[in-house]
């Protein structure tokens, strides 16, 4: 029998239970995984019928908005105080990746304490910066954001508190999506959004992104839920 539970072993590490991923919404899919236990995700269509789902104790946790944009619409916005560099500090990175990721999909289940969803992206950025994918962004000589990202997608942006809203944060992502662009030689990039994340989709918009397909995250816990030592 087809196996639809992908480990999800990036996750496991910080909330310290077992974590899957479920490939499938199918009905053979979602009694697997009444029979494993540890905590699930599941990625669905918006229009698919969501009772089976929920009828096997998945609940949703947030709706994703992709945006993607090609190189030439990309809208230009340059300012002369803005500079990029893939050199930085590591340390003032992580301690922006527990501030700014309160939209994250963990940070809304029940089920995980707040200060583990917070771990989450403080590791993954750490991953990035490992994998030498974060651009460091400055205003006026002071480092004030970073961005990561994987090939043609954008991971993870995070802001430093002094620096928001003061209408700075469109110039740095505009510099670090053409210096991404110009890395890899990509056509296109895209990047994923929650839909509660009104401010972030916004700032897409007005950097020429389109908004394209979306989808629906549920999760289901088995067991015992984690908690923080």
């Amino acid at each position: 029998m087809a196996s639809f539970i992908k480990e999800t072993p990036w996750d496991k590490r910080n909330f310290g239970i077992d974590t899957f991923e479920l490939t499938s919404s199918s009905e053979e899919a979602l009694v697997q995984a009444e029979e494993v236990n540890g905590h699930f995700t599941l990625k669905v269509d918006p229009l698919e019928n969501k009772e089976p789902i929920v009828r096997h104790g998945f609940y949703c946790t947030d709706t994703m908005i992709e945006p993607v944009c090609s190189k030439e619409k990309l809208k230009s916005y340059d300012h002369d105080n803005i500079e990029i560099s893939k050199v930085g500090d590591l340390e003032v990175i992580l301690k922006i990746a527990e501030e700014v990721f309160t939209h994250g999909r963990f940070h809304r289940d029940f089920h995980i304490p707040s200060k583990m969803a917070d771990l989450r992206y403080v590791n993954w950025v750490k991953d990035l910066y490992e994998k030498d994918q974060v651009f460091f962004l400055f205003y006026e000589g002071e480092m004030a954001a970073f961005y990561a990202y994987e090939e043609e997608k954008i991971l993870l942006i995070g802001v430093k508190k002094e620096f928001r809203q003061r209408g700075l944060t469109k110039y740095m992502i505009h510099k670090a999506c053409k210096a991404q662009f110009d890395l890899g030689g990509y056509t296109h990039l895209k990047t994923s959004i929650s839909a509660a994340n009104l401010p972030s989709l916004n700032l897409f918009l007005s950097l020429g992104f389109k908004l394209t397909r979306t989808f629906d995250v549920y999760h289901k816990l088995n067991g015992t839920a984690p908690e923080e030592e």
